[in-house]
């Protein structure tokens, strides 16, 4: 026996749609039959008509719309069911967002696709779900997800952004944490899954301010005009609560001279603001439907980005003049691999100092890529990058011979190593190890040193200790470090903003280095770990966007590359190939003026979050006074 003939003989009417003559009574279990597949495949059991809403035309003709309400099925599994279902296009969108997402970042760097990848993924949350109104024949408007869905959706979208960008991950997990192929993975995936809440939360944003539509729109507008301020919101809590903003939106567009120029005012979130506007203009063109009797918006709102759109990246193709400079520095390209503490023998260790002496006090291979003529005048700084060498301050043939190329080449040396204190003291007060940046005078003397601040964790200790002890394999190939605690510049020829490894991709910490009087930022760094994978491109990206912001010279010392000179437009001047052992006489200037950014920090980020706060309590008290 079919369905219908045994819903038949067990009394519940069946109304054919269109042929049926009468329209069913509200609050009578009906079944409508010869509907569309989509209505038939949601349907658990008979409908329960409770509302009958005719069309402008009236009677049956297809077009009638029967508000309804399918019998609930109580409990958690039930609920869980209504998360997920969702109309297919919204998970369709939610992929193309998160691919358009990956493809703007390095290496594809198809960075001009910023304009529009977040807008699929705006689209998917409102137009997530179908309306709890039956339509026949007619097309379907799809409704705004819920709060769970909005979150899930953006949160599927967020793993796979993580995955897509930040996969090397698993490869430096593997190569060099101690850790198999499986546990690596789960790692990227443990990684993916907390990270991504962010994007889950701005999901649910959007969900809590669409909630209140009115006339032929099924949410408030309130949750299209705020959507910037929310993703700027949301960066701002990934950077200050978990601590890695790792490839913010914003820095896309670093290339883009007169656009990044935003960053001198509101930092790089002024730039992903702008960036969101855009897309939000973009998915605003299909999810707004006119009001009966006005024409369609879709076609003005589309001209007008993609108006909008040509004009900024056209931004891109504007390149400023050199800017003038007048120091030199000498930056050393180490290439030095990853060893185990056996490798480093009397006579490698003994060997590759006298390769770096050489190179130091020696000017550079010719096959360096460089923007401006070689300076004819002495470097009067040389920088050796952090490195995996058991550099340590504290040993006597390392600091000689370090001393002696200062003394040699007569100027100063900024040099990756690794500091200590307390060390010869009782065991009450251990011996605490820095990854550090120490600087010598030109009479070989140890003056100054900065300790990075901000470690990386699994990389330079191991948090929660207890739980992850597992990881700790990769703190003994980098080292198990305390956190610094002073960013004042180092005094040398100018005073220096050092900042060490992934420290560059902190916005509100660097711009503390020029607010305290440095005169060129130095970033010191080892991004051999990244192998190449896409980390290595994603990081220097990242440091040149800090130069913009702070309108500052960026010296970057790596030791396996991109070593390079960057001015104040983030433009890199010149640099050296990687994977090579060389130095690049990078020219810079010194720079005395400070930024709004620099005087006055992530000021706009936070009017952001607070605007976001107050379109969440104005949607809530509009909706308790409708209810009321």
């Amino acid at each position: 026996m079919s369905e219908a003939e045994s819903l038949r003989s067990s009394g519940v009417p069946i109304y054919s749609t269109p042929r049926s003559s009468t329209v069913p009574e509200p609050g009578i279990p009906v079944v409508l039959k010869n509907c569309s597949r989509r209505i038939l495949s949601l349907r658990r059991g008979p409908i329960h008509v409770t509302h009958v809403s005719p069309s402008r035309q009236g009677g049956i003709d297809g077009k009638t719309e029967y508000t309804q309400s399918i019998s609930d099925r109580k409990g958690a599994f039930c609920y869980a069911w209504q998360v997920w279902r969702m109309h297919k296009s919204a998970w369709l969108l939610v992929l193309v967002s998160a691919a358009l997402q990956i493809l703007i970042f390095p290496l594809p760097n198809l960075y001009f696709l910023g304009w529009i990848a977040v807008a699929p993924l705006l689209i998917a949350l409102l137009r997530a779900r179908e309306p709890d109104t039956l339509q026949l024949e007619a097309g379907v408007k799809l409704l705004p997800a819920r709060p769970a869905q909005a979150f899930l959706l953006a949160y599927v979208c967020g793993i796979l952004w993580y995955a897509g960008t930040c996969y090397w991950i698993y490869h430096t997990m593997r190569q060099y944490g101690g850790v198999g192929t499986l546990a690596a993975l789960g790692l990227l995936f443990l990684f993916c899954l907390y990270l991504a809440l962010y994007h889950g939360f701005f999901g649910l944003l959007i969900a809590l301010l669409a909630k209140g539509g009115v006339g032929t729109n099924p949410f408030s507008r309130r949750a299209l005009v705020l959507a910037p301020a929310a993703w700027v919101a949301v960066e701002l809590a990934r950077t200050r609560i978990t601590g890695f903003p790792w490839d913010l939106l914003g820095v896309t567009q670093v290339d883009n001279i007169p656009l990044a120029h935003i960053g001198t005012l509101t930092g790089v979130y002024g730039l992903s603001f702008e960036i969101m506007v855009v897309n939000t203009a973009l998915a605003a063109a299909f999810v707004i439907r006119s009001e009966r009797g006005q024409r369609s918006k879709r076609k003005p709102l589309l001209l007008a980005t993609a108006a909008a759109v040509i004009v900024l990246q056209a931004g891109s193709l504007v390149s400023p003049p050199p800017l003038p400079t007048d120091h030199t520095a000498r930056l050393v390209q180490q290439n030095i691999p990853v060893l185990q503490g056996a490798d480093w023998t009397k006579e490698y260790f003994e060997g590759t100092l006298r390769d770096l002496s050489g190179i130091s006090l020696n000017v550079p291979s010719p096959n360096q890529s460089s923007g401006s003529p070689a300076p004819s005048v002495g470097p009067g700084l040389i920088v050796w990058p952090e490195s995996p060498a058991p550099f340590y301050t504290s040993d006597p043939a390392f600091r000689e011979t370090v001393s002696n190329i200062a003394r040699e080449a007569r100027t100063w040396m900024l040099v990756g190593s690794l500091g200590s204190r307390n060390a010869g003291d009782t065991p009450e007060r251990s011996t605490q190890l820095y990854n550090s940046g120490s600087l010598v005078s030109p009479a070989g003397e140890w003056v100054g040193r900065y300790d990075k601040m901000h470690l990386v964790p699994f990389g330079e200790y191991v948090p929660f200790k207890r739980v992850f002890g597992f990881a700790g394999g990769l703190t003994q190939e980098v080292g198990d470090f305390s956190p610094g605690t002073s960013r004042a510049p180092l005094q040398a020829s100018g005073k220096l903003g050092v900042f060490i490894c992934y420290e560059s991709i902190f916005p509100d910490e660097i711009r503390q280095l020029a607010a305290n009087g440095a005169q060129v930022f130095v970033n010191i760094s080892n991004d051999g770990w990244y192998g190449d994978s896409g980390a290595y491109a994603q990081h220097l990206k990242q440091a040149r966007m800090r130069a913009v912001e702070n309108d500052r010279w960026l010296l970057r010392d790596t030791n396996t590359g991109v070593t390079a000179s960057i001015d104040p437009y983030g433009r890199v001047v010149s640099s050296l190939p990687r994977k090579v052992r060389a130095a690049l006489d990078a020219p810079y200037a010194l720079t005395y003026v400070t930024t709004f950014y620099t005087r006055h920090g992530d000021w706009f980020a936070y009017l952001c979050a607070i605007i976001s706060a107050a379109g969440l309590l104005l949607n809530f008290r509009s909706r308790g006074r409708t209810e009321t």
